[in-house]
């Protein structure tokens, strides 16, 4: 996976490191990855390639929307190996050869998407109108997606670890979600992390129970 670097996300990325709200902080981050092989990449695909044909050999779930009838496709297993593999680059101290296919799970459409960003980025959504002429922090977001990797033709995944073995919590994290557009034409992925974080958290206090109520609101409304 090689990082590609591009205009507008970095943009909307400069507005995403650090916005103050008051009580509550938002970060978060878009990064877009061609899918071709680079440095450790080829090994640890085969590896991981060896590692669900293992867990398809072992499997006794027949159902058709199981993890491991969807893996029966090999451009289905490709596309996860990609989406694991970008995880690698997004963050490559922490381990993901555990990790398991019912963790991303697609979503249909961008509707579905821009349901879960109206409803919880109102507020970053006036501090961007605010700050940028009138203009919508939505209509921004989609134009750099569609400029970088094509929004037509893009599989829209979300990423959903098991709370015990999240890579990702931070301090006072009330909600969070991690949404990846990948287009298996130009053979691109783009990452969007992003996370609230509490500015109320004292010393010693972290808010768990409230960010994993509030982070299963997140996926209850998405298409698993």
């Amino acid at each position: 996976m090689k990082y590609l670097e591009y205009t507008p996300l970095e943009r909307l990325n400069d507005f995403f490191s650090h916005l103050n709200l008051g009580e509550r902080t938002i970060k978060g981050c878009l990064e877009a990855y061609s899918c071709k092989h680079t440095g450790s990449d080829k090994k640890l695909s085969l590896s991981l390639e060896n590692e669900i044909l293992d867990y398809i050999g072992k499997s006794s779930d027949t159902d058709s929307s199981s993890p491991a009838e969807f893996l029966l496709s090999r451009s289905s297993r490709k596309t996860l190996i990609y989406l694991v593999l970008t995880l690698y680059h997004l963050y490559p101290d922490y381990d993901f050869s555990a990790i398991n296919a019912h963790q991303f799970f697609t979503e249909e459409t961008w509707d579905s998407f821009k349901q879960i960003f109206d409803t919880y980025m109102v507020e970053a959504s006036k501090e961007w109108t605010e700050t940028n002429e009138g203009s919508s922090l939505l209509d921004t977001l989609y134009k750099a997606l569609d400029e970088v990797v094509g929004l037509a033709d893009c599989e829209v995944y979300g990423y959903n670890p098991d709370p015990d073995a999240d890579p990702f919590p931070e301090r006072g994290a009330v909600w969070s979600f991690n949404i990846f557009f990948y287009n298996r034409k130009l053979k691109r992925v783009v990452s969007f992390r992003i996370c609230c974080l509490s500015n109320l958290v004292t010393d010693g206090f972290i808010m768990d129970d409230l960010r994993y109520e509030e982070d299963g609101e997140i996926f209850d409304v998405m298409d698993m």
